[in-house]
């Protein structure tokens, strides 16, 4: 944390979150270079952007580079400095993440968002749950994760699609020969092709086996950690190191964390495709839904508003907002109002007081992501 900072003046103001690419093991990222004008957008390896992050990257071969980790502003004038977040958060935690948390996370968000944009299919890939992390990782959290879809690239040769679940499992025996064998074909032969749309947004619980499909931009909500077992060894062009295939462990480690029960079509728009939940009308054409609720996951919650004139957000919560549709103005009781352009991000801190959103545009949205209620400390 840059050492001038007054924890005084860090009050009534908004955190702004300037862009934290991350290096990953797929290409990306054209999408995220042009949100940042970056005068000849291309795909890298810097495919995500982790907003409002204190989780760090777990990259291998890049274990001396401290990635993950935001650094934040606490105003918008050019000169202001950058903060590190995790160091900011410690210095005031009540104030940021309030005391209910506090209690029950200690200075954490127990929360992370990231930007994710695909130029090719994501490796086959599948995450521990929070309760197999805790009980054989002696991880605090496992990666139940969420996809909220925001655009998809004009040039795909196929609509945009998801693999989640397997639609025909293999038994453990056969998936160990496709995995070792690598054979892509016979593990697609076991998903079927979940087409996308923006505005979708998808729950992903812990041991699901999934991957991206190409060409997807969206916003990823997840346990913060970076726990991954990769059961496809190459995606364009890459070839993995052993250590990043299965936690550096092996083959029948990895078998251990997959869900092999069948996820058919119903079950799909049942238990993975979130319908949203009107929670408020404010007046005037302006609502807030609940996309992720307890009905899915006790991980996280999301919601968004949908903005036809001012709206107050009531204080006393932290979130990590996004405008995921137009312009936004957002005012605090006793800080600077700060304008917000489309897929610019916030985190409100928990001692704010109440903020009130004023829609720039005909059409404007915000979506929030919530940490998890404080019931069962970690």
């Amino acid at each position: 944390m840059d050492s001038t900072l007054n924890l005084a003046m860090h009050r009534d103001r908004l955190v702004l979150l300037p862009p934290n690419r991350v290096w990953r093991t797929y290409p990306g990222g054209r999408t995220l270079d042009q949100l940042a004008g970056v005068p000849a957008p291309a795909d890298s390896h810097f495919a995500e952007d982790w907003i409002g992050s204190v989780t760090r990257a777990t990259n291998v071969g890049r274990e001396s580079i401290a990635e993950g980790i935001s650094q934040v502003r606490l105003s918008a004038a050019p000169d202001a400095p950058t903060h590190d977040l995790a160091a900011l958060l410690a210095a005031d935690p009540v104030y940021f993440l309030g005391s209910a948390h506090v209690a029950a996370f200690g200075p954490q968000p127990q929360l992370l968002v990231k930007f994710l944009d695909s130029a090719t299919r994501l490796h086959f890939q599948v995450h521990p749950t929070r309760d197999y992390a805790r009980r054989v990782l002696g991880a605090p959290s496992g990666k139940t994760e969420a996809y909220h879809i925001l655009a998809a690239r004009t040039d795909l040769a196929e609509p945009p699609y998801i693999y989640v679940g397997f639609q025909r499992p293999p038994s453990p025996e056969q998936l160990k020969r496709l995995i070792e064998t690598q054979d892509i074909a016979g593990i697609e032969a076991c998903f079927d092709k979940i087409e996308v749309r923006p505005g979708d947004t998808f729950i992903i619980p812990g041991g699901t086996p999934h991957a991206l499909g190409p060409g997807v931009f969206m916003v990823e909500i997840q346990e913060p950690s970076d726990l991954v077992i990769r059961f496809e060894f190459e995606r364009g062009g890459y070839v993995l190191p052993e250590s990043a295939r299965f936690m550096n462990r092996g083959i029948d480690f990895a078998l251990t964390i997959f869900d092999l029960a069948p996820l058919n079509r119903a079950a799909i728009d049942t238990r993975v495709r979130c319908q949203p939940r009107r929670l408020a009308d404010h007046g005037g054409g302006s609502f807030t839904e609940e996309l992720i609720g307890p009905a899915q996951t006790d991980c996280f919650r999301v919601t968004r508003t949908s903005l036809a004139g001012p709206v107050v957000r009531p204080s006393g919560s932290f979130s990590i907002a996004i405008v995921t549709e137009g312009r936004v103005r957002a005012e605090t009781p006793g800080g600077e109002p700060v304008e917000l352009n489309c897929y610019d991000h916030v985190l409100i801190p928990a001692g704010l007081g109440a903020l009130t959103w004023h829609p720039l545009t005909a059409e404007a949205s915000v979506l929030e992501c919530h940490p998890p209620a404080p019931i069962t400390p970690p």
